[in-house]
């Protein structure tokens, strides 16, 4: 169950790296359309071989996908309004901890080891998320202060919510509850860019143009619906709880990326956000 926790947080965040650097030459909205439907192509051809689908874990995956897709729009909304420092670990924060309360209101029961492993990731997933914003993020973070964390709060409560419903769709329909989620995904998105369409008579940003870009975007897409893959495979083997936190780690491979790919220096408080991270996730390995 750890191991693919762990593996569901490292391509959550590699695809969001390769996702957002795409971005940042087009719209979330134009990623999401190539992206979403990307992994649903993947994910169907890994659930075929598998078990039948069950109307239970379809419509349990449905409400799920339903979720993560206005996660999504949440999420990225939250970014326009405010630094990433604000939004990051709020959205992750609230996305851990509400699966955490469902865990245990289902009567999951961890160990002291655990518990305090859970905690660790928790500040882990804050600490690891937090940039540096120059002075005119931070201004512009103050003036949207009365919005930004709400959206994000919105976004993580959405993935949260993902979390949960995935757990309840259960294992006996194979792959087939993360087609259905996918679908559910791109539903939201759809209907976001049909209101964008309507109200601004076409999509902002420039188009996805290009092998590379293009390349960059499928892939994000195709790792994204293997994360969701991973997660839902660790949840249904273990405890809600630890499965949504470990997986909620995946800022730090995002930042790690950022790092190695852009220069980008981790500043004093994500070193001591990894440090936590690895103390959090041995502690509930060993606990």
């Amino acid at each position: 169950m750890t191991l693919l926790a762990l593996g569901a947080a490292v391509v959550y965040g590699v695809a969001d790296f390769l996702g957002g650097s795409v971005s940042r030459r087009s719209t979330a909205v134009r990623v999401l359309l190539v992206s979403v439907p990307a992994g649903i192509v993947v994910i169907v051809a890994t659930a075929l071989p598998g078990a039948a689908p069950t109307w239970h874990g379809i419509a349990w995956g449905f409400g799920a996908g339903l979720s993560g897709g206005a996660g999504m729009l949440a999420f990225y909304r939250a970014l326009a309004r405010g630094p990433m420092s604000v939004v990051a670990p709020v959205s992750a924060l609230a996305a851990a901890v509400l699966p955490v309360a469902a865990g245990v209101l289902r009567g999951e029961r961890l160990g002291v080891p655990v518990v305090l492993g859970v905690l660790l990731c928790l500040v882990a997933i804050g600490l690891v998320s937090m940039e540096k914003g120059d002075e005119e993020r931070a201004v512009a973070g103050r003036r949207a202060f009365d919005n930004g964390p709400i959206m994000a709060g919105v976004s993580g409560v959405s993935f949260g919510i993902f979390f949960i419903l995935l757990k309840e769709a259960g294992g006996d329909g194979g792959l087939w509850p993360i087609v259905a989620s996918r679908v559910g995904n791109l539903a939201v998105v759809a209907v976001a860019a049909a209101f964008l369409l309507r109200a601004h008579g076409g999509l902002p940003g420039t188009p996805i143009r290009g092998r590379r870009l293009v390349g960059l975007t499928v892939l994000s897409g195709t790792l994204d619906a293997g994360a969701n893959a991973f997660y839902f495979l660790s949840a249904q083997s273990g405890m809600l709880s630890l499965a949504a936190v470990l997986t909620s780690l995946y800022p730090a491979v995002t930042v790690l990326l950022a790092r190695f790919a852009f220069s980008e220096r981790l500043r004093a408080i994500q070193r001591v956000g990894m440090a936590l991270a690895v103390a959090g996730v041995t502690l509930v390995t060993v606990g």
